[in-house]
C-alpha cells in the first residue's frame, strides 16, 4: 500500500514515520471532522519534529496550547474580572476553547488531564460550540477545532481520559522511533491547499460496510469508531487527489484509526481456507485444457475488500497490544484513580479545584478572585444605593463570599494476605517477607503502607498491622509460624474488615493475596473441602461487592483452577508465580497496583 501524496502517484512505502506524516497531513486538512489525535511520546526530538512538520503543513499557522490544569474560566470563558469592575455591568472574557476555534488545540500531558476538564473538551467537541452560563452570563460561541493530545504517560496506567480519546480517531505512539527514522517531507502546504477543493469526497455503501466489518472483526464495539474511519478515509482520498474513495484509502483509514483499538485478530475465514485445499471440481475434470488469456483474468479475481482492509489494519496493530489488552482485561471494576489512592475531598489540603458559596467559619479560606466575580455585576446597582449613604468604594456582601474548594490524594496501604498453612509454608513466607522488606523501601517516596495478614490452622492473624517502619516490619516477620490447614474464607473476611478500617482512615486499600487457592476449612473453623471452598467464593464475591482492589499471586508449583477461580470471584487479577522470588513478587505486585489502582 502506498502512501497519499498530491496526485495518484507512488510514494514510500507505509514506515511508521510516514504514516505519523499521513497522520499530520490529514488533521492539517480538516482535523476537527474527526477530533485529532492522541499522541503517545516523551517530549524529545522526534514529537518536535512531527509538530514542525504539522506547523508547515498548516502554513505556519500557530497552535494553542492548554495545560493540564487549566481552569474552568480561561478553558470555556466567563466573566471578564477587570472590565466588570470598570464597566459596572457584566463583561463577557472569551475562552481558550473559543479562541481554538479553526485550528489546533495542544494538551500538553493529556494523561494528567482531569476527567472534568475531559468532559467539556469533549461537549465542545460534539456540540462545535462553547455554551458558558456562569456569573451573570450565558452566551454560546462557534468552536470548531482539532486537538493533538499529547501523551507523556510511562506506566501502563498513566492515559489520557477514555472520553477523550474514544473522540479523537487518530492515535500515534512514537515512543519506539528514533530521530534516525525521520523522513524527508512528502507533503506540503500546496498539497493540503489543493485537497481543501476535494474534502467532500464520495464513499460508497460498500466501502462504509467493509470498515464496519473490519472494526467487528478487530473486536472494537463502538459505532463512533467506525464512523470515525469513514471520514478519515474520505480525507485520505481528497489527499490524493481523488474524488471518489478507493480501496486503499480505506485501508488506509482501517490501518491509522481501526488497528490502534484492536482486542482481538480477526478469525481466518472458513471459506478461503475451504478453497484452498479444494479444488474446483471444473478444473479436477479438465486437467489437460489450457486456459486462455480471458480465462485467465475470469479465474483471477480482483482482491477482496474485506480482505485487504482486514490486513491493513493487521499489518498496523502495534507490537505487543494485544498482550497488554489481554494483561489488563483482569482489573478490578472499582479502581482508585491513580497509584497515590483516590483522591478525597479536603478543607484546607490539597489542590484546590474550584469554589462554592459559603462563609468563613470553620477554618475556610476565602477564594478572592471568585469572591470578586462574584460581587462584580452588582456594583453599579449597590454604588448607586451606596452613594446615598455617602460612601464608595468596591461593595462585597457576605452571599458574594466563594469558598475554596481543595482535593487531595489518599495514602494508599497494601494489605499482604499470606497462606501460612501446608509443607511449603516457610518457603511462601520467606518470599512474602522479602517482598513487603522491598515494598517498604518505597514507602518514603509513596506514602503508602504495608500490613500482612498470616493464615492457617482455624484462624486468621494481623501479624503487622499497617505500618511505614521497616523495624517493626521486621520484628512482626522474624517469627512468624508456618503449618496446618487453610481456613481461606476466615483469611478472606479479615483481609476485608482491615480494608474496611484502613478506608475509614482515609486511606486506600489494596489486597495481594499469595495462596494456591485449596481451602480446607469453612468460615465457620470446620474441616471439610468442599463447604470450605464453597464459603471462600462467597467471601470472595463480597469483597467484589465492596469495590476493593485485590490480586491474587498463585503459589502453588502448578497453576491452580482453584485460585484463578477464586481471583474471578474477587474481581482481582490473577498472578501463577510458582517459581517467584522475593524481587520477583515485589516487581509483579507493583506492575499490577499501578494498573489496578
Amino acid at each position: 500500500m502506498s502512501a497519499p501524496g498530491a496526485s495518484a502517484t507512488e510514494v514510500p512505502a507505509l514506515t511508521p514515520w510516514r504514516l505519523a506524516e499521513i497522520a499530520a497531513a490529514l488533521i492539517a486538512l480538516d482535523g476537527a471532522a474527526f477530533g485529532g489525535v492522541s499522541l503517545r511520546g516523551p517530549a524529545g526530538p522526534v514529537r518536535e519534529a512531527w509538530l514542525a512538520r504539522l506547523s508547515a503543513l498548516r502554513g505556519g499557522e500557530r497552535s494553542l496550547r492548554m495545560p493540564a490544569g487549566i481552569g474552568d474560566a480561561r478553558l470555556l470563558g466567563g466573566l471578564d474580572l477587570t472590565a466588570t469592575l470598570a464597566m459596572g455591568r457584566p463583561v463577557a472574557e472569551r475562552g481558550l476553547l473559543a479562541e481554538a476555534d479553526g485550528g489546533v488545540l495542544l494538551v500538553a500531558m493529556a494523561e494528567r488531564v482531569e476527567a472534568a476538564t475531559a468532559a467539556k473538551l469533549c461537549a465542545v467537541l460534539d456540540a462545535g460550540a462553547v455554551t458558558v452560563e456562569r456569573d451573570g452570563i450565558a452566551l454560546t460561541v462557534p468552536s470548531r477545532f482539532s486537538i493533538v493530545a499529547l501523551d507523556e504517560g510511562i506506566a501502563a496506567d498513566e492515559r489520557p481520559a477514555a472520553a477523550m480519546t474514544d473522540r479523537l480517531a487518530l492515535r500515534l505512539d512514537l515512543t519506539a522511533l528514533s530521530h534516525r527514522e525521520i523522513e524527508a517531507p512528502v507533503f506540503d502546504a500546496q498539497t493540503i491547499a489543493a485537497a481543501r477543493d476535494r474534502v467532500a469526497a464520495t464513499i460508497d455503501d460498500e466501502t462504509i460496510a467493509c470498515l464496519c466489518t473490519a472494526a467487528l472483526a478487530l473486536g472494537i464495539g463502538s459505532t463512533r469508531t467506525a464512523l470515525q474511519a469513514v471520514k478519515v478515509a474520505r480525507l485520505a482520498a481528497a489527499l490524493s487527489g481523488r474524488d471518489v474513495v478507493s480501496p486503499e484509502d480505506a485501508a488506509l483509514a482501517a490501518a491509522l484509526v481501526l488497528a490502534p483499538r484492536a482486542t482481538q485478530l480477526p478469525a481466518p475465514s472458513e471459506e478461503a481456507d475451504d478453497q484452498e485445499q479444494e479444488p474446483e471440481p471444473e478444473q479436477q475434470a479438465q486437467p489437460d485444457s489450457p486456459p486462455s488469456d480471458s480465462e485467465d483474468q475470469a479465474a483471477e479475481p480482483p482482491r477482496d475488500l474485506d480482505d485487504m482492509v482486514l490486513e491493513a489494519a493487521k499489518a498496523a496493530i502495534p507490537a505487543g497490544l494485544l498482550a497488554q489488552l489481554l494483561a489488563a482485561s483482569g482489573r478490578t471494576q472499582a479502581r482508585a484513580a491513580g497509584r497515590a489512592g483516590q483522591f478525597q475531598k479536603a478543607a484546607r489540603r490539597g489542590r484546590i479545584v474550584g469554589s462554592k458559596a459559603g462563609d468563613l467559619r470553620g477554618g475556610a479560606r476565602l477564594d478572592v478572585v471568585e469572591t470578586l466575580r462574584a460581587a462584580a455585576p452588582w456594583q453599579r446597582l449597590r454604588r448607586s444605593e451606596a452613594a446615598m449613604a455617602g460612601r464608595s468604594g468596591l461593595i462585597v456582601r457576605r452571599e458574594d463570599f466563594r469558598i475554596a474548594r481543595y482535593k487531595q490524594r489518599s495514602e494508599t496501604a497494601t494489605l499482604f494476605v499470606v497462606d501460612a498453612s501446608g509443607s511449603s509454608a516457610l518457603e511462601r513466607l520467606a518470599e512474602a517477607k522479602g517482598a513487603v522488606r522491598l515494598l517498604l523501601a518505597e514507602c518514603y517516596v509513596r506514602r503508602d503502607e504495608v500490613a500482612l495478614i498470616a493464615f492457617r490452622k482455624a484462624q486468621a492473624d494481623l501479624v503487622l498491622p499497617p505500618t511505614r517502619s521497616l523495624v517493626a516490619a521486621e520484628r512482626a516477620l522474624a517469627a512468624l509460624p508456618g503449618g496446618g490447614a487453610t481456613p481461606l474464607a476466615i483469611a478472606i473476611q479479615a483481609a476485608s474488615a482491615l480494608a474496611d478500617a484502613v478506608r475509614r482512615k482515609g486511606r486506600t486499600p489494596a489486597l495481594v493475596f499469595m495462596t494456591d487457592g485449596r481451602a480446607n476449612i469453612d468460615a465457620e473453623g470446620k474441616p471439610g473441602r468442599g463447604k470450605a471452598q464453597a464459603d471462600a467464593l462467597m467471601a470472595a464475591r463480597g469483597l467484589r461487592g465492596a469495590g476493593l482492589t485485590a490480586i491474587l499471586i498463585d503459589t502453588s508449583p502448578q497453576p491452580q483452577p482453584q485460585a484463578a477461580e477464586l481471583a474471578a470471584a474477587m474481581g482481582g487479577r490473577y498472578l501463577p508465580l510458582p517459581q517467584a522470588d522475593a524481587a520477583g513478587v515485589s516487581r509483579a505486585v507493583g506492575a499490577a497496583l499501578s494498573v489496578a489502582l
